[in-house]
C-alpha cells in the first residue's frame, strides 16, 4: 500500500481554497476513484492524468486508487488540480518521494501528452498559498509571471511533466520543444480566456488610450470629471444624442491615478479569475474599463453563473470606470442591483451552490438621453414625446439610485463655432490628470491616519465634525435641505463634492462657493456666483451655461 499528498488551490469566487490532495494505492482491480465534491471538468482528470504520466514515461500503477481532495465540503472545479493529482499519484507509487511533496503548491492542467497548460485564476491561488504559509509553488511555465508578484513565494514554472519528475527525482531535466521558437501559434494560452471575452476586455490597451483634447467645447463636463476623478465622486450625464457623453466617459479613466501595488493585485486578481488578463501582461497597472450594453442581465452585471458565480462587469471594473451607457435603457431591477456595491464597495452574491463576496469598489458613470427621441430640451429639436413618455422614460432610474450618484451633468449640444474652431487650446489627458493627482496628495495628507484615501470614503459624521468648512458656507445647503431638495445622504455627498473642489483650487477647506458649487452639480439649479478652476491657471464658471452672460460670471470675471 502506498500514500502520498501535496497540495492545490481551488477557486471559490476570486479567493482561494487550499485543498489538499492525498493518493492512497491498495491491492485489488484497477480502478481510478476520485473523491472530494469535484464537477465533471475535475472528474475527467482521471483520464487526462493517466494520459499524461503513461506519455511522460513514468507507470501507471495498477491497483485500486483513490484520489480524496480535502476539504471534502468545499465545491472544487477546473482542470488546475491535474499537476497535483499525477505528483499525488506517482508518490504514492514510490516514482516520486512523498516527502518531497507535501509541501508543494501545484497549479496547472496537463495535456493528454504531459505538457502543462497554464489555468485561470493563478494569482489569487498563489496569494491563498502564501496566506496559508506554503513558500514553493510549481504553476506553468506560461504563468510564472503572474505567480511571482506574490512576495516570498519561490515559483517552479514547468513546461511538462517529464520536466517536474526530473527536478522531483533529482535527474537531469530534459529539453522541451517551444513551439514560439518556430514560428507557430500556441495553443496553450488558449486556458487563460474565457471564449467571447477578448483579450483586453475591460483592461486599457496603452496604445490607443483615447485624449480628453480630442473632446470639443464641454467645459462643464470636462470639469465634472476632473472633479469625479479626483475624489473618486459618481456622475451621470444627461444629453442628447451626438453631445459628447461617450467620449467623455471613454476619456474618464485616463484621469485617475495610476493603481498602488495592493490595488494592482486586487484588480490583476479579479481579471485572471475571470479570464481576460491578456497574456504577457501579468500585472495591471492602469484602472480598468467596463462598458456593459444595456441589455446586460443582473447576473452578468453583478456575478452569477452556473454553480459558483463568477465575477460580473462591477467587479471587472474594481478600482477601475463602470460606464452604463443608454441607462435609461437598462432594466430598472438590473440598474437598481448597483444600489449595494455602490455603498459597501463589494458584492455579495447568493446561489444554491453557495455565497461568496466579490470585490466592486467602483466608480460609476451613467449616460442617457433626456427622452425616448432625445431631442427634448433642445434648441429646435422638434421633440413630439409625451409628457407622460418622458416620465415614465426617466423614472427608469430610480430615486435611491440617483441619490447615490454625487455629479449630475447636462451635456448640451456642441456649438458650431466650438466644433470647426481652429487651433483650439482643450486641455489633453495629461494635463487633467496632473491636477487630479495633486488633488488625491492633498486629500491623502489631509487623511492620513484615517482609513479612508479619498473624499468620497469619509462618513458624513467625520466631515461635519472633524473636518468643517468655512463658517456660513453650508447655509444654502441647509436650507435645500429644509426644503427637501436634499436628502441627508445628500448632504454629505455635497460635502464630499465641495472638499474636492477645494482641493482642485489648493484651499485648506471648502469655501460657500465650493458648496455651491456642489449643490449645482447635485441639483441642477444655479446658485449664483460659483467655484473657479484654482489648478493650472485657468478660470472657468464650470456650472454656467456656456450661452450665459457675463453677468453671471464669478466675481472678479467681468468684461
Amino acid at each position: 500500500m502506498g500514500f502520498a499528498r501535496t497540495c492545490s488551490v481551488a477557486l471559490v469566487g476570486v479567493e482561494g481554497v487550499v485543498v489538499e490532495v492525498q493518493a492512497d494505492l491498495e491491492p485489488g482491480v484497477a480502478a481510478f476513484t476520485l473523491v472530494g465534491l469535484p464537477d465533471k471538468s475535475l472528474i475527467e482528470s482521471r483520464d487526462r492524468v493517466r494520459a499524461a504520466v503513461v506519455n511522460s514515461g513514468a507507470e501507471w500503477p495498477q491497483k485500486k486508487l483513490t484520489v480524496g481532495l480535502s476539504p471534502a465540503s468545499v465545491p472544487k472545479s477546473g482542470s488546475g488540480f491535474d499537476l497535483a493529482v499525477a505528483c499525488a499519484v506517482l508518490g504514492a507509487a514510490e516514482r516520486l518521494d512523498p516527502r518531497e511533496l507535501t509541501d508543494l503548491m501545484m497549479i496547472g492542467e496537463l495535456g493528454l501528452d504531459g505538457r502543462v497548460r497554464p489555468v485561470r485564476g493563478v494569482l489569487p491561488a498563489v496569494l491563498a498559498a502564501a496566506d496559508a504559509g506554503y513558500r514553493q509553488v510549481v504553476v506553468p511555465e506560461r504563468t510564472v509571471a503572474e505567480a511571482s508578484l506574490v512576495p516570498g513565494i519561490s515559483v517552479l514554472g514547468v513546461r511538462s511533466l517529464r520536466q517536474l519528475i526530473a527536478v522531483l527525482a533529482d535527474e537531469p531535466v530534459p529539453e522541451e520543444e517551444d513551439p514560439l521558437e518556430e514560428g507557430r501559434p500556441d495553443p496553450l494560452l488558449a486556458g487563460l480566456l474565457v471564449p467571447g471575452t477578448g483579450v483586453s476586455a475591460g483592461l486599457p490597451r496603452c496604445e490607443h488610450a483615447p485624449d480628453l483634447a480630442d473632446v470639443a467645447g464641454q467645459e462643464t463636463a470636462r470639469r465634472a470629471l476632473e472633479v469625479a476623478a479626483a475624489g473618486r465622486h459618481h456622475i451621470f450625464l444627461k444629453g442628447p444624442p451626438g453631445a459628447g457623453k461617450t467620449m467623455l466617459a471613454e476619456r474618464f479613466p485616463g484621469l485617475l491615478p495610476p493603481l498602488t501595488p495592493k490595488e494592482s493585485l486586487e484588480v490583476t486578481a479579479v481579471h485572471s479569475v475571470a479570464g481576460t488578463l491578456p497574456p504577457g501582461q501579468p500585472l495591471v497597472h492602469r484602472p480598468p474599463y467596463c462598458a456593459p450594453h444595456h441589455s446586460a442581465t443582473m447576473a452578468s452585471l453583478v456575478g452569477g453563473g452556473s454553480g459558483m458565480p463568477r465575477p460580473g462587469a462591477v467587479s471587472l471594473a474594481h478600482h477601475g470606470v463602470l460606464f452604463m451607457d443608454e441607462a435609461a435603457e437598462c432594466s430598472p431591477s438590473v440598474l437598481d442591483a448597483l444600489r449595494q456595491p455602490l455603498e459597501s464597495g463589494h458584492v455579495v452574491v447568493a446561489r444554491a451552490a453557495g455565497m461568496l463576496r466579490m470585490p466592486a469598489r467602483f466608480l460609476l458613470a451613467l449616460a442617457a438621453n433626456p427622452c425616448p427621441c432625445g431631442r427634448h430640451g433642445t434648441t429646435g429639436g422638434g421633440c413630439e414625446c409625451r409628457p407622460s413618455s418622458i416620465r415614465r422614460y426617466r423614472s427608469r432610474l430610480s430615486g435611491p439610485l440617483m441619490d447615490r450618484v454625487d455629479l449630475r451633468i447636462s451635456v448640451e449640444p456642441v456649438a458650431r463655432s466650438e466644433l470647426v474652431a481652429l487651433g483650439r487650446s482643450a486641455e489633453s489627458t495629461a494635463t487633467v490628470a496632473a491636477r487630479v493627482q495633486a488633488a488625491r496628495e492633498r486629500a491623502e495628507a489631509r487623511l492620513a491616519g484615517t482609513p479612508w484615501h479619498t473624499n468620497s470614503e469619509v462618513p458624513g459624521h467625520e466631515l461635519r465634525t472633524r473636518w468643517q468648512v468655512q463658517p456660513g458656507a453650508l447655509a444654502q445647503a441647509e436650507r435645500d435641505l429644509e426644503c427637501g431638495l436634499l436628502t441627508a445622504r445628500g448632504l454629505d455627498r455635497v460635502l464630499r463634492v465641495a472638499w474636492t473642489a477645494a482641493d482642485l483650487a489648493g484651499r485648506d477647506r471648502p469655501t460657500g462657493e465650493d458648496v455651491n458649487w456642489a449643490l449645482e452639480l447635485r441639483t441642477g439649479v444655479r446658485r449664483g456666483a460659483l467655484t473657479t478652476a484654482g489648478a493650472g491657471g485657468a478660470s472657468a464658471d464650470p456650472g454656467a451655461h456656456p450661452r450665459e452672460t457675463a453677468t453671471t460670471r464669478p466675481p472678479g470675471k467681468q468684461g
